[in-house]
């Protein structure tokens, strides 16, 4: 066996351990009624997360083709891979290893996992760099949107509140929202100017809505912070929420976007009807909330 196909095969093989290691939730699918037969993820899910065919992966995997640098970029980001497995990678590939990506600040770590999902009374969510909704908790499904049934590529903060119709009903204050979000979204253009994901956002928002080109052409900016958020939900009705942020410092690009409510109101009996919903009544599944889907 010569270098390079030696170099290939172990390619293959760290892919494929690395594929074992992860879960459909921790990718943002669904796990399905039937339990999987071997760990992991399945090589088309992979596949697809990377938005190359299933052919092709597997083929990468087999050590049977070489991959190009932006596939490997790809691959790190579905697979979670932090710099060092990042960099491995792109030696076995025989590849210059670059600068990481913008989007390794995408990488959640299990303890951040496991906040939100122990904050039952509260609707908690990460959003990276470009505000990307890289986690969330089921109170957060319920509340805003099933975030699991968006495609990863085009899970985004901004997007959903321009593009989904029913962010316009379920805030009332739809253009506050919506003009804060754009100022946020400025200030991280300017913390990351090369990010050709944050670019390409823009891009497409400016194409899309008369109402983010304006405002993204005003300038102005603001950092995320804590203020009151009103709801209109098609199940518990009215809610007025206080939003807090909570920065990471092992992640300093992740922000958690916590809402609660006063204790003793009615936002807050609403919240606990909320969580209280099984898992079929999430958004999502066939229950009344998966109507508000984008």
């Amino acid at each position: 066996m010569s270098s390079d196909n030696g170099h290939l095969k172990k390619l293959g093989d760290f892919l494929r351990a690395r594929r074992a290691e992860l879960s459909p939730q921790i990718v943002g699918l669904a796990a399905g009624p039937v339990a999987r037969r071997v760990p992991g993820l399945r090589r088309e899910e992979v596949a697809g997360l990377a938005a190359i065919s299933t052919d092709y992966y597997r083929r990468l995997e087999q050590g049977r083709i070489a991959a190009s640098g932006p596939v490997l970029d790809q691959l790190a980001r579905v697979l979670r891979l932090d710099d060092d497995q990042r960099t491995y990678l792109f030696e076995l590939a025989g590849k210059p290893v670059g600068k990481p990506p913008v989007t390794q600040a995408r990488v959640i770590s299990p303890q951040l996992r496991r906040l939100l999902d122990q904050m039952p009374e509260a609707a908690a969510l990460v959003l990276g760099s470009g505000m990307d909704i890289l986690a969330w908790n089921r109170l957060a499904a319920a509340l805003i949107t099933d975030f699991a049934r968006i495609p990863e590529p085009e899970r985004n903060y901004v997007r959903v509140v321009f593009t989904d119709p029913a962010m316009r009903t379920l805030y009332p204050d739809w253009a506050d929202v919506a003009r804060k979000a754009v100022t946020n979204l400025h200030m991280d253009a300017a913390r990351h100017p090369d990010d050709p994901r944050l670019t390409e956002l823009v891009r497409e928002l400016s194409t899309r809505d008369a109402d983010f080109r304006d405002w993204w052409h005003g300038q102005h900016v603001t950092s995320k912070g804590q203020g009151t958020k009103r709801f209109h939900h098609p199940v518990v009705g009215e809610l007025t929420l206080d939003w807090d942020t909570l920065i990471c410092d092992t992640a300093p690009d992740q922000h958690v976007i916590v809402l609660t409510a006063e204790p003793g109101t009615p936002s807050h009996d609403a919240l606990r009807i909320l969580a209280s919903w099984d898992g079929e009544q999430v958004p999502g599944s066939d229950g009344p909330l998966a109507a508000r889907q984008p």
